[in-house]
C-alpha cells in the first residue's frame, strides 16, 4: 500500500529531458539565457525595400543604357553601376552597424568639408550638361551637390536635437539652421536651381517636424525672401556697371551663355517659359523639347504592363535616358503597373522611417531617420514628376536606379544611416533600454523626442 505524502514530507520534482535528469546547474543556464539582452537587429522592411529598388536598379540601367554601350562590351554600363551598387551594399552594411549618436559628432566635420567641396565646384567646378556642378579627380566624377543633400540632414538633425525646449526649439536653434540652409542654397543656386529646391524643401520639412513654432519658420521664410531679393539687386548692379554684353543661345540641353559663360538665369526662365507653353504629339522635335517629346512617348507607349525589360525603343533616343530620364524607360518596360510598384516601394520607405521616427525616444535619431527617409523620397517624386512633365524640365537621378556614382553612393550612407537608428534607438516601449540610452548619450543628445504626440510616458 503506497503511504501518501503529508504536509511535513518535503516533494522533490525530479526534472528531466529525454528522459535524463535536470540539474540545477542546467536549470541556471536556461534562466541567464531568458534574461540576457538581445542583440539588437537593424528594421526587415527598410532592407526589403533597399533590395528591391538595388534589383530594379540592375535591370533597368541595363535596359536604358542602350546610347552608352561599347561594341566590345555590352555590359559595360551595367557593371559600372553594379560596382557603385556593390560599394553602396557595403556603405549600409557598414553604417548599420555604427551607433547613430556618432553621426552627430561627425555633422560639423561633413558639413565643412561639403562647403569646400561646393566652393571649389563653384570656382574650378568642371561643366556637366550646361552647369558647373562636379569636380574630376583623377578620371573620377564627384558631384558635390549630392553630397550637400545628405550633409544638410545630418547637420540640421543636429541643430534641431540639441536645441529643443519645451513646445518648440530655441532662438538660437533657429537661427543656426537658417545660416546653415542659406550658405548652401546660396553655393547651389548658381549652378542648381532643382537641387537648390529640393534642400530647401528638405529643410522646411525638418524644421516642421524638429518642432519648430509655426511663427519662426514663417520668420526663416521671411529672411530667405530677403536674401533672396538682395542676391538679385546686387547682381543687377553688377550687370549695369559692367555694361550689356552679347547674349547667345546655344544649341545644348537649353542652356544660354554669355560672354562665353553659362546663364542659368536664362535657361531657367526658358525651361518655365516651355513647360508652361506644354508639348503636343504633333510639334516638331527639336534640340529644346527633345527631352519631354520623347520621354511622353516612351511612357505612352509603356501603357499597362510594359513591354518587357530590354524592350525599349525609346531609349536609344531619348537624351539622357539613363539618368535625368530613366524613370520614362521604366514605364516603358514595365507599364503603369510596374512604375506604381517602385513608388510604393519609396513610399514604404518613408512610411517605415515615420513609424520607426515615432517610437523613438530621442529627438536626434527620430529627426534623422525621418531626414534621411525624405531625402530619397522627395529626390525620387521630383525625379518622377519632371519625367512626366508635372515639373519642369531639369535634372535630378532617381535614387539607385539612375546612373551616377555619387548619388548612388550618397543614397546608399542615407540608407545605412536609417538603419543605425532603427538598430539602436531605444523605443518608448522598452524603459530598460532607454535607461541604457539615456547612460550613452551625451548631454545634447537627451532632448525628447518632438515628433511623439506625448511626452509623460517618456519622462517617466
Amino acid at each position: 500500500m503506497t503511504k501518501l505524502p503529508t504536509e511535513n514530507d518535503k516533494i522533490v520534482i525530479n526534472e528531466t529531458i529525454d528522459g535524463k535528469p535536470v540539474g540545477d546547474s542546467v536549470r541556471d543556464k536556461k534562466s541567464e539565457k531568458a534574461d540576457a539582452p538581445t542583440k539588437p537587429k537593424a528594421d526587415r522592411f527598410i532592407w526589403g525595400t533597399y533590395i528591391g529598388l538595388l534589383l530594379i536598379a540592375i535591370v533597368e540601367i541595363f535596359s536604358a543604357s542602350a546610347t552608352e554601350v561599347d561594341g566590345n562590351n555590352v555590359y559595360g554600363p551595367l557593371i559600372r553601376h553594379g560596382m557603385f551598387l556593390a560599394v553602396g551594399f557595403v556603405i549600409v552594411i557598414m553604417f548599420q552597424n555604427i551607433h547613430y549618436k556618432y553621426f552627430k559628432n561627425l555633422a560639423w566635420i561633413v558639413a565643412i568639408v561639403t562647403v569646400i567641396l561646393l566652393l571649389f565646384t563653384l570656382f574650378g567646378g568642371a561643366t556637366i550638361n550646361g552647369a558647373q556642378r562636379a569636380i574630376k579627380i583623377a578620371g573620377i566624377t564627384i558631384q558635390p551637390p549630392e553630397i550637400a543633400k545628405l550633409s544638410i540632414v545630418v547637420i540640421l538633425s543636429a541643430i534641431l536635437a540639441k536645441n529643443q525646449k519645451v513646445g518648440g526649439v530655441t532662438t538660437r536653434g533657429v537661427w543656426q539652421c537658417a545660416i546653415v540652409v542659406l550658405v548652401f542654397c546660396g553655393l547651389l543656386v548658381r549652378n542648381g536651381m532643382t537641387n537648390t529646391l529640393l534642400i530647401f524643401c528638405i529643410s522646411l520639412a525638418m524644421f516642421i517636424i524638429g518642432g519648430m513654432e509655426l511663427r519662426k519658420v514663417l520668420f526663416i521664410l521671411v529672411i530667405y525672401g530677403i536674401a533672396g531679393g538682395g542676391f538679385l539687386w546686387v547682381r543687377d548692379k553688377i550687370e549695369e556697371l559692367n555694361g550689356p554684353e552679347e547674349t547667345e543661345l546655344a544649341h545644348n540641353n537649353e542652356t544660354m551663355t554669355v560672354g562665353g559663360e553659362v546663364n542659368r538665369e536664362a535657361t531657367w526662365s526658358n525651361r518655365i517659359k516651355r513647360y508652361i507653353e506644354g508639348v503636343n504629339p504633333g510639334d516638331t522635335i527639336n534640340d529644346y523639347n527633345r527631352q519631354a517629346m520623347y520621354s511622353c512617348f516612351a511612357q505612352a507607349r509603356g501603357g499597362l504592363f510594359g513591354h518587357g525589360p530590354g524592350n525599349s525603343k525609346e531609349r536609344s533616343r531619348l537624351p539622357l535616358a539613363f539618368s535625368d530620364y530613366i524613370f520614362s524607360i521604366v514605364v516603358e518596360d514595365i507599364g503603369i503597373v510596374g512604375s506604381i510598384i517602385l513608388l510604393s516601394l519609396y513610399l514604404v520607405l518613408i512610411g517605415r522611417a515615420m513609424y520607426l521616427a515615432g517610437k523613438c525616444t530621442r529627438a536626434f535619431p527620430a529627426i534623422l531617420i525621418l531626414g534621411c527617409g525624405m531625402l530619397i523620397v522627395f529626390q525620387a517624386l521630383v525625379h518622377m514628376a519632371i519625367t512626366t512633365g508635372v515639373f519642369p524640365v531639369s535634372g535630378q537621378p532617381l535614387p539607385f536606379i539612375s546612373k551616377g556614382g555619387t548619388s548612388v553612393l550618397v543614397m546608399s550612407a542615407a540608407i545605412g544611416i536609417m538603419l543605425s537608428v532603427s538598430k539602436y534607438a531605444a523605443t518608448n516601449k522598452n524603459k530598460e533600454d532607454i535607461k541604457i540610452e539615456s547612460k550613452e548619450l551625451p548631454k545634447d543628445m537627451q532632448a525628447i523626442n518632438p515628433t511623439q504626440f506625448t511626452y509623460n510616458d517618456i519622462k517617466k
